[in-house]
């Protein structure tokens, strides 16, 4: 016996890996993570939250639990991502805007927030609470730029193949929210800020695109990126991005607490598989890159990995992309984590005792509504007798339809956090 098969005595390798998965999920909840972080109060005035993104209503329960009753502010989450109204003081108001693309709720509430951060004074407390979903969700468009405007830009940046990171370094330039304005709204009241960052790198600045944090980059840097994916904008976002008074501010650094991460996440997967007697290769937790060209990588590693003749747990976080084709009509659903795990699969070729699972750890891969799915030895060969051919899939982006005909898909709905993509391989 391998080291490491003792784990699987009493569980198949699919099993183990969903399981390993869903801990290391609950690990980075805001449960476990925010509570020990935030500040009791010390200051004279009133405290308030903005809370906005995927772990939002998660993390502004915690701290309505913490501060009590008299808390006040607004609470902002896409979709699905609410939690019990009774976990949420009185006082504080909450609101369901759009994800991944802006929509009228994003523009009441980016209006709302600012309207709260004005209205605040000097001895107040406001506590940001921030995770990965926020640019969407906070919407406020610089003057001249309409909700149109960005709509069509941000799903021209989805489309492209662009890192999180570019896409919130151009938001940061067409807002009247981010890159720290809204700390900027809130003087002279004391800003705190705590982040679930889904950010590869981990730039609290770019979480959400930093509504109370200053911003490095400049005008120049967003155009920049425009002109490497070849995007072509309408006049009035040109003509922003091109007006120095869409310069991100120079705003005094406030208090930054990232209370959850994607290294949380992999210090938990990694301490649990060791323990469990499996070899540990971490690839780290900021890998990204076209998906599948990292599944065909990581495909090869795992081959090699089981020449060597030891049990080993390969892991890897991140955030990968998929750069669509022209022809939309070509492409179907699906996701990063999806399309990694099928070019996977084609470049194990039915390898035996190799075992794989990649997830978005907010519980929604791209366009699916599943957070991911697993691979078996036996994953291509049952495809085929569905009458999917696995690499006809992946040039269509058809991975959701490809791992839905198996019943591999992992379903698990919103997670209430986000620390990015959590991807495991058990080599055996």
């Amino acid at each position: 016996m391998k080291a490491g098969a003792r784990m699987l005595e009493n569980e198949a390798p699919d099993i183990c890996l969903r399981t390993l998965f869903e801990a290391s999920v609950s690990a980075v909840s805001a449960a476990n993570c925010l509570k020990p972080s935030l500040p009791d109060v010390s200051w004279s005035g009133r405290t308030f939250i903005i809370a906005a993104g995927k772990a939002a209503a998660e993390m502004a329960a915690v701290a309505s639990t913490h501060y009590g009753p008299e808390l006040e502010g607004l609470v902002v989450y896409p979709p699905g991502h609410g939690v019990e109204a009774s976990r949420l003081g009185q006082r504080l108001e909450t609101l369901e805007a759009g994800h991944p693309i802006p929509n009228q709720s994003s523009m009441m509430a980016a209006s709302r927030a600012v309207e709260i951060a004005h209205s605040l004074e000097d001895g107040d407390c406001l506590i940001a609470l921030i995770s990965g979903g926020g640019s969407a969700l906070l919407a406020l468009p610089a003057p001249g730029v309409t909700l149109e405007d960005k709509r069509a830009l941000t799903k021209a940046l989805l489309a492209s193949g662009a890192s999180i990171r570019d896409m919130n370094c151009i938001r940061q330039h067409l807002s009247q929210i981010k890159g720290g304005r809204l700390a900027l709204a809130a003087a002279p009241a004391h800003v705190q800020t705590f982040v679930v960052s889904d950010i590869p790198g981990d730039d609290p600045s770019l979480i959400a695109s930093g509504p109370t944090l200053p911003a490095s980059s400049s005008l120049a840097h967003a155009r920049d990126i425009l002109a490497a994916f070849d995007i072509t904008v309408p006049p009035s976002i040109a003509a922003a991005l091109s007006d120095p008074a869409n310069e991100v501010p120079i705003v005094e650094t406030s208090n930054v607490v990232i209370v959850a991460s994607a290294a949380s996440a992999f210090d938990f997967a990694c301490k649990a598989g060791a323990r469990a007697g499996f070899s540990i290769m971490f690839l780290g937790d900021a890998l990204e890159g076209e998906a599948r060209d990292l599944g065909r990588e990581h495909g090869l590693l795992a081959l090699e990995r089981q020449r060597g003749g030891v049990a080993t747990l390969i892991l890897s976080g991140g955030e990968t992309t998929v750069t669509l084709q022209e022809d939309s009509a070509r492409t179907g659903r699906g996701g990063r984590n999806l399309e990694y795990l099928l070019s996977l699969a084609i470049c194990l070729d039915g390898a035996a005792g190799i075992f794989a699972l990649a997830c978005d750890t907010d519980g929604i891969d791209g366009g699916s509504h599943a957070a991911g799915a697993i691979i078996t030895p036996n994953t291509l060969r049952h495809a085929s007798a569905r009458g999917f051919d696995a690499k006809t899939c992946l040039e269509n982006h058809q991975s959701h339809d490809f791992f839905d005909c198996l019943g591999d898909l992992i379903v698990t709905g919103p997670t209430r956090t986000n620390v990015n993509d959590f991807r495991a391989i058990l080599v055996l």
